[in-house]
């Protein structure tokens, strides 16, 4: 008896001379993806569904009549597709035209110019000159509620973002009103995009500047931004991000696909809740207290002196940790505590209302407000006050032995937090009055300005990198306390990488040893031995 094969059906075809397999049923436009071919298109969108209406992705089928729009036309074994035969350049050509009778000249002024698909195709495959006589159509701009305004003027009806609103938010607020030449797209009655918290995916899918972002507006040329790879650290969803960024300041995020956690999408709240990361007035030396005031030292100085201090310690240990913070930082940390006789750890995060994406169920604004709550509890940092998040550091403020503080600001702790140890240590970015008291300060990056990973709501492990500079001295929290760590035990070696660090994770968290740093790619990994419980907690 014949073995059933699993393996999903082929086809085989031709697209500009190249010959490509691909499963059954793919669709034209994303099987020329494959083969490096890129088919221009303005409504196709690979998250949505195809309406074809555009007509920019047409493309010639030897032995079919008619060009076949590439974005709902499926492969067929044998097709003999052109993507750039007389026909199908002749027929964008006409479409380019037919959009610049009426969009207007003002490239100069749009936030999209830079990155606008119009732009792009005009200059590739547009007409030399356009033949329209007649006034251009005004219809001016639009408040459309939230973060979004509408410029009625560039729209080129692609209805990207209806259908978004439609099939993914799954909340009809627009569509298109009128008809023919007469079409743009509307809000019903009054009611405008106010309270949804994904409307403004609509902005990241219109293709030529239609929809903006109020808070972007005018504020940075596309081409002077630098854009990095990282994670959102504003909830536990762990979106996949870039930080786009000029003169190390951070200007806007944008959401970075992965289909495993956030598709193409991205909430409002992770999207815009970015200005913390530009905050100046920020520890930039070592300081170590001397005489009841903070005397700034050399790195060298501040860690031979906290060794020793750490050596001759007896004390118990306890610790305040920022679920803000690497797996990397943490994981070192927690090696630090084991080193010097162990300790319990707590961390405090915020928490909300979890609103989740109806059309992609899987992507939530999560319940906790902070990117690395799953790491925190991966190396035993247990959550302060309960599932509330809040006060549960009392114990820690009166304690009269060692305390460690990482990140977490203290910003609401009382002023003598720390006033009664032997030994207070605080290693984050900011001196509030009750990080005054600590005996070491010693500054440390922020995830955009640093490398290393977090672990999400799914115990998924990803990368980031870093985006802006460092500010004077300060270092990646792992980096000093993996150098302390190497003062007060002999076995333990410096990390000289963030690859380096997370490679000694899997010594105190569970699955961390499962997992290499250069296999978590750009898309991360689900912790080994935690997996099953992701999918529990989901």
């Amino acid at each position: 008896m014949a073995e059933t094969s699993n393996a999903p059906e082929t086809v085989t075809c031709t697209i500009d001379g190249m010959e490509i397999t691909v499963p059954k049923g793919t669709r034209i436009i994303d099987a020329a993806a494959m083969a490096g071919v890129d088919v221009p298109h303005y409504c196709y969108h690979p998250s949505l569904s195809a309406p074809a209406q555009c007509r920019m992705c047409l493309v010639e089928v030897e032995k079919v009549p008619k060009l076949v729009p590439s974005c709902s036309g499926t492969v067929a074994d044998g097709n003999v597709i052109h993507t750039q035969s007389e026909k199908a350049l002749q027929a964008r050509e006409g479409v380019l035209e037919f959009y610049m009778v009426n969009h207007p000249l003002d490239c100069p002024v749009c936030d999209q110019a830079g990155e606008c698909k119009l732009q792009d195709y005009i200059s590739a495959e547009g007409p030399a000159m356009g033949r329209g006589k007649e006034p251009k159509r005004v219809l001016g701009r639009d408040d459309f509620g939230g973060d979004v305004l509408f410029y009625a003027d560039r729209c080129v009806m692609c209805t990207r973002c209806v259908r978004f609103m439609r099939e993914v938010a799954q909340d009809e607020r627009l569509t298109v009103v009128q008809r023919g030449s007469r079409a743009v797209i509307d809000t019903f009655f009054e009611e405008g995009l106010e309270g949804n918290l994904w409307a403004d995916n609509i902005v990241d899918l219109c293709p030529v500047g239609a929809l903006v972002s109020k808070d972007f507006l005018h504020k940075a040329r596309a081409w002077d931004l630098d854009r990095t790879p990282s994670v959102c650290p504003n909830c536990s969803q762990g979106c996949n991000v870039r930080l786009e960024t000029r003169d190390n300041q951070v200007m806007r995020i944008k959401p970075r696909p992965n289909a495993e956690v956030n598709d193409h999408w991205m909430c409002d709240y992770g999207r815009l809740n970015y200005e913390w990361i530009n905050r100046g007035a920020r520890i930039e030396a070592p300081l170590v207290m001397d005489g009841g005031r903070h005397v700034s030292v050399s790195w060298s100085q501040a860690l031979t002196r906290l060794a020793d201090a750490l050596r001759d310690s007896t004390a118990g240990v306890r610790a305040v940790v920022s679920p803000f913070a690497a797996n990397e930082d943490l994981g070192t940390l927690r090696r630090v505590l084991e080193t010097v006789g162990g300790g319990t750890g707590v961390f405090r995060c915020e928490t909300g209302e979890e609103v989740p994406l109806p059309g992609f169920p899987t992507l939530k604004l999560r319940t906790d407000r902070a990117a690395n709550v799953a790491g925190a509890e991966a190396f035993a940092f247990t959550r302060a006050g309960g599932t509330d998040g809040t006060g549960g550091i009392d114990d820690v403020a009166g304690h009269d032995g060692v305390i460690f503080v990482l990140g977490d600001e203290l910003a609401d702790a009382p002023a003598d937090f720390g006033s009664r140890a032997t030994l207070f240590v605080y290693v984050g970015q900011f001196l509030s009055p009750a990080a005054r008291n600590a005996h070491f300060v010693l500054p440390s990056t922020t995830f955009a300005e640093m490398e290393g990973t977090f672990t999400n709501v799914q115990r998924r492990v990803q990368r980031f990198w870093p985006a802006l500079q460092v500010p004077g001295m300060a270092r990646p929290a792992w980096q000093v306390l993996g150098v302390l760590l190497a003062g007060i035990s002999e076995d333990a070696q410096v990390p000289g990488t963030a690859a380096e660090a997370f490679a000694a994770l899997g010594a105190v968290g569970a699955g961390f040893a499962g997992l290499g740093y250069d296999d978590l790619g750009a898309m991360g990994r689900v912790l080994p031995q935690l997996g099953a419980l992701a999918e529990a907690g989901d």
